[in-house]
């Protein structure tokens, strides 16, 4: 059955057009009056509905039962973290959301290759907001993780009330799998390259903890997802 992400807010008994994004999957589908889909509008669990009208412009559908599920991790997990290049970002944000990541700050880095702002900046904020949202359509997520605004790594930090983790090979970072667990908490991952030895000790300097994966060195974008599955999947410790 289609699962489909409506950003309006969802009430068991209403009638109401789809928002073009979700409409326009609809008629894809092409799915009759009559047909059963599911809808979720971020807030919590998941509704019936059926298609009512099929309209050239308007699919209305009828709200029915909702049904309080979730598939969140047991971790929530904020993932900071530099964006890779090229197209990698996409697959990075669309698997964070199936791995259960809770939100995702892009950042530029000293050694980023993809550096971003203003209105291209804006754009691809919107652009992978709306990767996650597929990804949740996809994967069973009732809760879409926020893509917030890129920003600066040094300015970030600085504002970034509490410390997290820093993914990190540098000696004398401390196993991942080794944390005590957590109900919440924030991943900095650097770019191709890694974080400059000045970010790092930046975020040492601001109680950051920093951790590793193993032996290997892992890629910008295999890195956060390695430690997300860790986190999300199977639980620290």
């Amino acid at each position: 059955m289609p699962r489909l992400h409506c950003g309006d807010p969802l009430e068991s008994g209403l009638a109401l057009a789809l928002p073009a994004g979700a409409a326009r999957h609809v008629q894809v589908l092409r799915l009759q009056p009559g047909d059963p889909l599911t809808l979720f509008d971020g807030r919590g669990g998941e509704y019936e509905a059926l298609v009512e009208h099929m309209g050239r412009s308007e699919v209305r559908v009828a709200i029915g039962a909702h049904h309080a599920i979730e598939r969140e991790a047991p971790v929530a997990v904020h993932l900071a973290l530099a964006m890779p290049a090229n197209e990698r970002m996409d697959w990075l944000v669309e698997k964070a959301t199936e791995l259960g990541v809770a939100s995702i700050q892009p950042l530029v880095a000293e050694r980023s290759v993809l550096r971003l702002a203003g209105e291209r900046a804006q754009k691809k904020q919107g652009h992978w907001q709306s990767v996650a949202i597929a990804a949740c359509e996809q994967c069973g997520r009732n809760r879409v993780p926020v893509v917030h605004a890129v920003q600066p790594l040094a300015a970030w930090l600085a504002a970034r009330p509490q410390p997290g983790l820093v993914l990190s090979p540098r000696v004398g970072s401390r196993p991942l799998a080794a944390l005590p667990a957590a109900a919440e908490l924030t991943l900095l991952s650097g770019p191709e390259g890694g974080l400059a030895p000045a970010e790092e000790e930046a975020a040492a300097a601001r109680g950051w903890t920093a951790v590793h994966l193993g032996p290997r060195i892992l890629r910008a974008e295999t890195a956060p997802l390695a430690a997300l599955a860790l986190l999300t999947l199977a639980g620290p410790g």
